[in-house]
């Protein structure tokens, strides 16, 4: 699976085939565990960064129906439920925004032939602004909080 954030974003399964992710708030959430991949991010940090100042008097139940409605749309088994939040278990260069990260942190002590290649390829992965489609609790799209982390 490939979650592209770095332009529209897009979630790609291993077949080649778009996954539809409907609506911003799904679309954030799964944005938020993808930039963490692997690790479990906590429902309050979920919370805010879906609905920010404004969560719904039932937000944790409002949480969980969202992450009933992402494993429909996700694989079995990419995401992980756990006493304090969720964890989205994806290879880390499969998020293209993590990706770019790590290409650009190995680029600072390689060669400068080394260098090129990889910041080359870090830049190949941008198709448009980042997290276009992804609504942040602000309701616009490439959220501050959500973008400041790529």
């Amino acid at each position: 699976m490939l979650i592209r954030m770095l332009g529209s974003f897009e979630v790609i399964g291993d077949d080649g085939v778009p996954a539809d992710v409907p609506g911003a708030r799904l679309r954030t959430l799964l944005a938020t565990l993808a930039l963490d991949p692997g690790r479990v991010v906590p429902r309050s940090a979920l919370v805010d960064r879906i609905w920010g100042e404004a969560p719904p008097s039932d937000a944790t139940n409002a949480l969980q129906r969202l992450v009933s409605r992402l494993r429909k749309v996700l694989p079995d088994g990419v995401l992980e439920g756990q006493v304090s939040g969720y964890r989205l278990l994806v290879d880390p260069d499969a998020v293209d925004a993590v990706r770019f990260e790590r290409l650009v942190a190995r680029a600072r002590d390689a060669d400068v032939a080394g260098r090129v290649r990889m910041l080359r390829e870090a830049l190949a992965l941008w198709r448009g602004p980042a997290l276009q489609d992804v609504a942040g609790a602000d309701g616009e799209a490439g959220d501050r909080n959500l973008g400041a982390a790529v």
